[in-house]
């Protein structure tokens, strides 16, 4: 277990010094066109579509999880530590996720700036505003800070591979299924096995937001647009983060007539760096607080000699 620690940081390290590589051979990439062949809801009867979306979860999970696991199980100790950051990256994105947040802001026109937010969200940004595809953009980071990467690393910290990479191949399903369009039969167990796995990583990374804008000074206004906002979002995860940063930096994220979440004190182009800032140390309170909990646990019964 405690070789988890230099795994996480390795990880991150990783993360941040090289990204995300574009390739349609990274092994997300790969599960989402397995997942995008057997989740296609007109090639089944309806009848049969929650069950097949059953069978599909599982499998996908099991062909994305099993050569994890393998490594973790028979690989010497130092073959892991050397291995094993490298395989925990591709199961989290936060270059990445900031990366195209970045490339929202600073695009050069209104349609370029339609584009780069549209692989981001799944909403039509072509009919949105400047600052309504740049809300889309940040409501995914806040989205995102929970299920590409606190709640992956998570997993790990539980699990150890074999956990960050389920939970990545649940939350691909998801994104890609858990819709109530014509999908909803064949994503709806994706749409609910995502929805626990995310339960309490959501909550740890909202516990964490209210630590860091009580620090600056702004936690009042973080826990009213929680409390008034939060539901406003589907689902019972994804509110969380997004109405805590919402409140906590005095933004507006507007989905035009879905919801809205905040209330405008600033714009984004000015909330931007601080909302990069606070996803930042969230993400390094979480690693520092767990690596302590993981210490803990491991030195706890040798102190009283268990």
């Amino acid at each position: 277990m405690i070789n988890q620690i230099p795994v996480l940081f390795c990880a991150l390290i990783i993360d941040r010094a090289i990204g995300d590589p574009k390739t349609s051979f990274h092994p997300v990439a790969l599960i989402g066109r397995f997942i995008g062949w057997w989740g296609r809801p007109k090639i089944y009867p309806s009848v049969f579509q929650k069950s097949i979306g059953i069978l599909g979860w599982f499998l996908t999970v099991f062909i994305f999880t099993i050569p994890f696991a393998l490594f973790q199980v028979f690989a010497p100790w130092y073959l892991y530590l050397a291995g094993a950051p490298f395989l925990l990256k591709i199961c989290f994105a936060w270059r990445a996720l900031e990366e195209h947040a970045t490339a929202v802001i600073h695009a050069v026109s209104e349609e370029e700036r339609a584009q780069k937010a549209s692989l981001l969200v799944s909403r039509d940004t072509s009919v949105l505003s400047g600052e309504q595809n740049l809300s889309a953009a940040y409501e995914s980071v806040a989205e995102n800070l929970n299920d590409s990467i606190i709640a992956p690393l998570f997993w790990f910290l539980v699990l150890g591979l074999p956990g960050a990479a389920m939970y990545r191949a649940v939350n691909t399903m998801d994104a890609m299924l858990g819709y109530t369009d014509e999908r909803k039969n064949l994503g709806w167990f994706a749409a609910r096995m995502d929805d626990i796995l995310s339960f309490i990583p959501a909550r740890i990374c909202g516990f964490l937001l209210l630590i860091i804008y009580a620090l600056k000074g702004r936690l009042k206004q973080a826990c009213h647009i929680f409390i008034r906002d939060r539901k406003k979002r589907p689902g019972i995860n994804g509110g969380i983060p997004i109405s805590l940063i919402a409140g906590g930096e005095g933004i507006l994220f507007d989905k035009p007539g879905v919801y809205e979440i905040g209330e405008r004190e600033k714009d984004f182009r000015q909330a931007g760096t601080s909302i990069i800032k606070t996803v930042r140390l969230t993400i390094l309170l979480f690693c520092l607080f767990a690596c302590t909990a993981l210490v803990l646990l491991v030195g706890a019964p040798k102190m009283y000699g268990i």
